[in-house]
């Protein structure tokens, strides 16, 4: 029997990525072009021999449920694993009474059932590598009630706004988890991950809901802090919020560094997903990429500069793409420029030549849009 089940919970009442969410969850949303950012979390899982996961959603999740699937393809043993999805009903959106605890207490006979002792509970709208196995043995060594993950990070003050932050004591102690509002540089980021035995998690479900219908599982343990054993452990590597659309237009475009790139995967890490049987990307003789990630089934025959073309993109002839991320599915018109964009799956730019942003203000194109 492993020592722990994991949860993946979706985004809180105060994240919201205008334009993407509007069609689906942000764990659903396409990440460099092949991956969903729900793979994260779930390789992650995987990786570190918890093979019972319960993913929890809420709104619009049917593109979600169709990628997850079974859960076959993120390497969980079929015979003592399970992918469990769970859904909720408690409010929707910014709705004061949609949080995580609520999402909890709705299936709590899920979450009771399982038999294992501890918990692993990390977020969809985050993306990182961490090996919770050994979060784990940490976690027990250290004889914590719960422990945070969290990511220290020098530009806070412009980045992670819709984040939450620990303040420490020297012993890496939590004082208290607070938002960030963005007044200093050097913050530590909470990955919104804790570990803790499972009989506390519920007795702090049962806690939560005693108190406030509104308080979030980060309430309750910011209300209890006195009698917890609040411990932080800080995490390396690479490290993305999904938490507003210029957070998700950065987190594509800075990995198309292949050193960032090489901070979040490792062949020995595998992150794992939905793949399909499409062809290889045909490249005409007319076709110029210059540092980009361009996925299967594309037909190109234009300029892909500094972009993310998802798959089975159509790229016609002297069509240029600069500093953009295109979703599956899109087809770019002959003589089109489309730079600093965000385009969403299915959208066919044919008669506007020239879609173009101000650097830093990336625009958006929504799903399955004829300009």
């Amino acid at each position: 029997m492993y020592k722990a089940f994991g949860i993946v919970n979706s985004s809180s009442r105060n994240i919201r990525v205008e334009g993407l969410e509007d069609y689906r969850p942000i764990g659903a949303f396409s990440f460099l072009g092949r991956y969903r950012v729900v793979d994260f979390p779930i390789s992650n899982l995987s990786n570190s021999d918890i093979d019972r996961i319960q993913v929890y959603v809420q709104e619009k999740p049917r593109t979600l449920v169709a990628h997850i699937g079974t859960g076959r393809h993120y390497n969980i043993n079929s015979k003592s694993g399970k992918l469990q999805i769970l859904f909720s009903d408690a409010g929707q959106g910014n709705d004061i009474y949609n949080t995580d605890i609520a999402a909890y207490y709705e299936n709590l006979e899920c979450i009771e059932e399982m038999h294992h002792p501890y918990v692993v509970i990390t977020p969809d709208y985050m993306v990182y590598s961490a090996d919770f196995s050994k979060l784990i043995d940490q976690h027990i060594e250290s004889g914590a009630d719960v422990t945070l993950l969290y990511h220290a990070v020098d530009n806070a003050k412009d980045n992670f706004l819709s984040c939450n932050i620990l303040n420490l004591n020297k012993q890496k102690g939590v004082l208290s988890i607070a938002p960030n509002h963005g007044n200093a540089k050097s913050r530590n980021i909470f990955m919104d991950t804790y570990i803790m035995k499972k009989d506390l998690f519920v007795e702090l479900i049962h806690k939560a809901r005693a108190i406030s219908s509104a308080f979030t599982l980060t309430d309750i343990i910011n209300e209890l802090h006195n009698d917890l054993d609040v411990r932080g452990i800080s995490h390396r590597g690479y490290f993305a919020s999904i938490t507003d659309f210029q957070s998700y237009y950065d987190a594509n475009m800075n990995l198309i560094d292949i050193k960032a790139a090489q901070t979040l995967f490792d062949p020995e890490w595998p992150i794992y997903t939905r793949t399909n049987d499409s062809c290889p990307t045909h490249y005409y003789d007319t076709a110029e990429i210059r540092n980009s990630v361009v996925s299967n089934g594309c037909q190109i025959q234009g300029t892909v500069e500094n972009s993310i073309i998802g798959r089975g993109c159509i790229i016609h002839k002297g069509a240029v793409i600069k500093n953009s991320v295109v979703l599956a599915g899109a087809e770019i018109g002959e003589g089109v420029h489309v730079e600093n964009q965000v385009v969403d799956k299915l959208v066919k730019i044919l008669h506007v030549k020239e879609v173009v942003s101000n650097s830093g203000l990336p625009g958006y194109i929504k799903r399955g849009d004829r300009i």
